[in-house]
């Protein structure tokens, strides 16, 4: 049943710098706020350079900042190389603190940098908890390998930050799966703020186009935003070229960030082989795995929530470096049986990983293998929301009849 809250305001900021993922995660949760709660506005703060490329439901817009690029070392450029790395870095966190001044929001999410990238939200965490804004920063079930992690955030002293400015820490994953803090040193005022949500579901858009899904039955491989991905797609492509046999067809999507170098090369080699269809973007990635008999992918977040949400049968040949999140949450699913794994040195065997693409159909689906399975994250974040800004209610209400 949708409620009502006159003039509630919701801020998420997704600092984007490699892939989709983070824009992709407010976006579910802002459609899903908007859904269950009228009258609720949500606006995105995000650095994705293909914002503007996605739908958005009434009541949810975006701002976009300048995009910074993260190369595969880890390092940041700016996206438009003719302006220094500091100077855009002060753009976005001028457009940050602006935006949240006008905006006046009654939450603030903080998707995964608890400062934001190079710190470029911490001017603006300080100046809403002044001005009583509940503060939330959301973090993905898994952020690296704990020696990993724990060497950024002492660097950073960002623990010591997350306890001077965050209410709450939501966790989008269920505790069971994983603990994204596990192995650090957490002080036991943060520990008391997090709440496990639970993995985001997500469904098939409401205007869902006919005819845009492949017809037939139709492997999905895809490679997220594609910076990284060209290998898999390499591989995908070798394993067709050395196995005869390997007569399933293939809607691969290459991602909007893949260079178009290694772009152009894909699609020449895949254009020889009559069973891959090869595409760059689609912004409804929903429909396509919900179509799928199977999905290929690395394994990133938002791939891994459609896999569950869709029950497909998945094949995860995740990216080692510079994270190990991809890797870390293909081994705990594989180990459930959720789903199947190649190391991407195993991904490099044709045979081997025809084997596995032709044994992928047949797999049984993740509910098979997880009785119970729930997708509880938007459901739980709406409830949480939902009681807060009753409280808020509550409290301006109190405050009317004071001054009446």
């Amino acid at each position: 049943m949708t409620r009502r809250f006159e003039d509630a305001r919701i801020l998420m900021y997704s600092h984007d710098t490699f892939g989709l993922g983070h824009l992709r995660r407010c976006r579910a949760i802002a459609h899903a706020l908007v859904e269950d709660y009228s009258g609720l506005q949500v606006l995105i703060i995000s650095g994705a350079t293909i914002a503007g490329a996605f739908d958005y439901r009434a009541r949810v817009d975006f701002v976009k900042i300048p995009s910074v690029i993260k190369l595969r070392n880890g390092e940041y450029t700016s996206l438009d190389r003719h302006i220094e790395l500091h100077e855009t870095l002060k753009m976005r966190q001028s457009i940050i603190r602006s935006t949240a001044e006008t905006f006046r929001p009654d939450i603030f999410i903080v998707d995964k940098e608890p400062m934001g990238l190079r710190g470029e939200v911490e001017d603006t965490l300080a100046y809403l908890k002044t001005h009583g804004t509940r503060l939330v920063l959301g973090l993905r079930e898994i952020m690296d390998a704990p020696h990993l992690l724990e060497e950024e955030w002492n660097r950073r002293d960002t623990m010591r930050k997350i306890e001077k400015f965050y209410d709450s820490v939501w966790v989008y994953g269920p505790p069971d799966f994983y603990d994204p803090l596990v192995g650090l040193e957490v002080p036991s005022a943060v520990r008391d703020r997090m709440n496990f949500v639970g993995f985001l579901q997500r469904s098939v858009p409401q205007d869902a186009v006919p005819g845009h899904k492949p017809e037939g039955d139709y492997i999905l491989v895809t490679t997220g935003g594609g910076g990284d991905g060209a290998d898999l797609i390499h591989d995908v492509i070798h394993a067709y070229q050395e196995d005869p046999e390997l007569k399933h067809n293939a809607l691969v999507v290459l991602g909007p960030y893949m260079p178009a170098k290694q772009r152009n090369k894909l699609i020449k080699k895949g254009s020889k082989i009559p069973f891959i269809k090869i595409i760059e973007f689609d912004n409804r990635m929903e429909e396509l795995i919900a179509g799928a008999r199977g999905v290929v992918s690395m394994g990133g977040y938002n791939t891994y929530c459609e896999i569950l949400s869709f029950d497909k049968p998945a094949l995860i040949v995740p990216r080692l470096q510079p994270r190990e999140e991809q890797l870390i949450r293909a081994q705990r699913a594989s180990a459930l049986g959720l789903i199947d794994m190649l190391l991407p040195q195993e991904a490099e065997e044709p045979l081997r990983f025809a084997a596995a693409l032709k044994a992928l159909p047949q797999r049984p689906p993740p509910s098979l293998r997880a009785k119970g399975l729930r997708l509880e994250g938007l459901v739980h974040i709406s409830d949480i929301v939902g009681e807060w800004l009753d409280h808020r209610s509550k409290e301006h209400l109190a405050v009317v009849k004071r001054s009446n």
